[in-house]
Formats: structure tokens, sequence, C-alpha cells
């Protein structure tokens, strides 16, 4: 039987789907995660359940110690766990994308500088060590721009300024998450960069060999032009041009052949404007959240499935769907405690939606980005058009009453003595 170490985050959303395509598969299963090390061994869990995800030295040389076994791949389920996974596999002589490349993905910066130097599009772009660094930049730049922590997702950490005043409020923002967020914030320093304007659009690939296999193409149907950049609906296949399409395929692959990504999946996100195609990122990952449920009719399969069998050499037999299909974010539209998603019954009840989940949990705490970098749930539809599938999405949110109980400010009284 074939074995997989799974590195686990312990608030991940995937962590189900990843085990359920490995028991599909028969796929015997080693699961780490990085759950607290003064609580895990109080309940019970061996140290392999306790890895410092964030320290990928220390926490390979602990997931050795624990391993036991020999593994026939490493996959981390998300963002969190990819540069412990390429450390692993270098130390275990499994095949997979070196750690370098990882880097050279995770880090804005890196990868701002790697297109930089061959030749691909991308925005002006400064770096800022610390804080008074970056306001020392507030009278020379050319607004708008954006600050961004340097290796969060999903939004986080994300902040458009339009002048000097509102970049001096966003750089003192931004730093204050990513010191919350990033174990290494005080070396990191944040980026800084031109914002570019046009629409927004998702690339889900497989690299077979160092070569690139499109798995879909979204279309991020809502704009996304600040001051925040919380993303709501992907609709595939894409209504783009055949030949913009077949251009972002050629970039997303040059990008990853120089930064050195070989192996397994792959996340792009680009802007298309009349200058052309704008690399935003490219990360070493599959799409986050429950995402990739949009893509199980068009691939035949979960895509955990299919990442699973890529990494474990197995065949992949295609028997894909050209419906199209769509998932929406549930945004989060204030921050507080969440209570309760009303109306799921006539959301569900919309002609063309698949499934509804709400992943937020009663007396969750949650919150938008730049702060927030999860969502109430997520939306599923499936229809003949892109266009019905993004219908059925925004109908199916308009049925949704969302409750969440705003914040008491704190207050401090003295007893009188």
């Amino acid at each position: 039987m074939r074995r997989v170490l799974l590195l686990l985050p312990a608030a991940g959303y995937r962590n189900e789907d990843f085990l359920s395509a490995a028991q599909q598969l028969d796929v015997d299963v080693i699961t780490a995660a990085d759950h607290c090390h003064r609580l895990a061994p109080l309940m019970g869990m061996s140290s392999i359940l306790s890895l410092p995800f964030d320290q990928p030295e220390i926490a390979a040389e602990q997931a050795l110690v624990s391993l036991g076994r020999s593994v026939d791949a490493v996959l981390a389920v998300d963002d969190h766990g990819l540069e412990l996974a390429a450390l692993l596999r270098t130390k275990l002589g499994l095949a997979g994308n070196p750690l370098q490349a990882v880097r050279a993905t995770r880090d804005k910066l890196a990868f701002r500088q790697l297109q930089q130097t061959n030749g691909l599009s991308c925005p002006e772009f400064r770096a800022a060590a610390s804080e008074a660094d970056a306001l020392a930049l507030a009278s020379s730049l050319r607004y708008p721009v954006v600050v961004k922590a340097r290796r969060l997702s999903a939004s986080r950490g994300v902040v458009r300024a339009d002048d000097a005043a509102s970049f001096v409020q966003a750089v003192a923002r931004v730093h204050r998450i990513q010191a919350f967020a990033d174990r290494d914030a005080a070396e990191l320093g944040v980026i800084v960069e031109a914002f570019i304007p046009g629409a927004e659009f998702a690339l889900e690939g497989l690299l077979e060999n160092g070569a690139l296999r499109v798995l879909a193409l979204f279309d991020k149907t809502d704009p996304l032009d600040g001051p925040y950049f919380e993303e709501t609906i992907y609709v595939t296949p894409s209504r783009l041009a055949p030949d913009t399409q077949t251009a972002i395929t050629a970039d997303v692959q040059r990008a990853c052949t120089l930064a050195g990504l070989t192996s397994g999946p792959v996340h792009a996100e680009m802007r298309v404007n009349d200058q052309g195609i704008w690399l935003l990122e490219v990360a070493a990952r599959s799409i986050g959240g429950l995402c990739g449920r949009a893509l199980n009719h068009r691939l035949g399969m979960s895509l955990e499935e299919l990442i699973l069998r890529h990494a474990l050499d197995m065949p992949a037999p295609s028997c894909a769907s050209s419906d199209a299909s769509g998932v929406m974010m549930v945004p989060v539209p204030a921050r507080g405690i969440f209570h309760h998603a009303a109306g799921l019954m006539a959301a569900r009840a919309v002609p063309g939606i698949s499934d509804i989940r709400i992943t937020a949990q009663p007396g969750q705490m949650v919150a938008p980005p730049p702060e927030g970098s999860g969502y109430l749930g997520f939306i599923f539809s499936r229809a003949v058009t892109p266009e019905a599938a993004e219908a059925a999405l925004r109908a199916a949110h308009a049925n949704l009453a969302i409750e969440i109980q705003a914040e008491l400010p704190m207050t401090w009284a003295c007893a009188e003595s």
C-alpha cells in the first residue's frame, strides 16, 4: 500500500477532502499537524501533530524523529506547510519542488524580483524593511499603491492607498497584521507596489515534469479595486478570448520554470488590461478554501484525488464534463462573532446551485480582509454557461441573511478605595 505524509493545518478547510481522497484511493495516510506544542501533549497527541510549520528546519527534524516509517510522498494541504513539505521531501529523497523554488514564490518580494530580473511584466515596487522605511517613501510614490505583507495569503495584509495620508495608515495597519500573523515579520518588512487596474483571473494547474497542465482558468467576476481585496466569485470556463488564455498559460509556465517549480499543483493569479497580462502571484499549491470542489465534475474526480494521484505516480483517468461551474466565497460583512446564516433552504433551492457549505461555527470570531483570512462558507453552482453559473451564485447569496454580533468595546472600571 502506498503511503503519504499529509501536513494538515489545525484550522485547515481541506483536511477532510484530502483524507477522503486518500481513503478513496486506498492510500495509507500519516498525518502531521501544527497544533500548539504545549497543548498537544496534554491532549495525548504525538509530537508529529504539533509541528511548527513556520519553522521548517525545526519541524522537519521533529517530523523525521516521529515518522518511523517510510513514505512515498509528502504533501502540504495549504500554504502554511509548503516549505516544510519541500524540506522533508529533500531529506527523504523524494521528488518534488525544491525548497528554494517554494520560497521564491511564497515571498511576494522575491517573486517580484524574479519577474523584474527576467523581463516578466510586473508593477513598480519598493521593499521597506521597517515601518519607518516605508513611511519615508510616502512623498516619492505615484499613487495609487498597494501595501502588502510579504508571505500572507487570502488577501490578508493587503491594502490600497490613494494618497500619502492613506498610505501612512495602510503601512501601520499592514505591519500590525503581519506582526500578528508571521513569526518573521520584523525581518521581512513589507512590499509597496503600484496598483494594477484591470480584471482579475486565476489559473489552476498541475506541473508534470516541469510542463504545465491547465485544469481551469477562472474569471473573478467582482471588481477587486480595493482598498481591501476580499475575493468572492470564481467562474470557469473563462470568458476571456482564446489567445489571451493561451498567453496567460505561457506566462505562468515561464514563471514556474524561472522559479524552479517542476511538480505538483500550481495556483496563479493575474490581472489583464490594455497593457497586457500581469502575474500577481504563482503559488506551489492548489486553490484555497473549499473552492476546489467547483472543479470536481470538470476533472471527473476531486482536485485532492488528482493531486494525490500525481504525487504517488498513480494514473488519473479522464472523464471530464464541459459544464460551467462557479464558487462564491461567502464574504464576511463585518468584524464580530458569527451567530447564524439564515435562508439556507431558499438559497439551496436556486436553480443551478449544487451545494452550500457554511464553514464558520457559531461563536467564532470573524473578520473581513485585510485582518481576516477566512470566509463564512462556500456556495457552488453548475450550469450550461458561465453566465448562468454566476447568476445562480448571486441569487443564492441574496437569499442568505448573516447574523454577526459586533465586538463590544472593552471598558475598565476601577473600584473606589
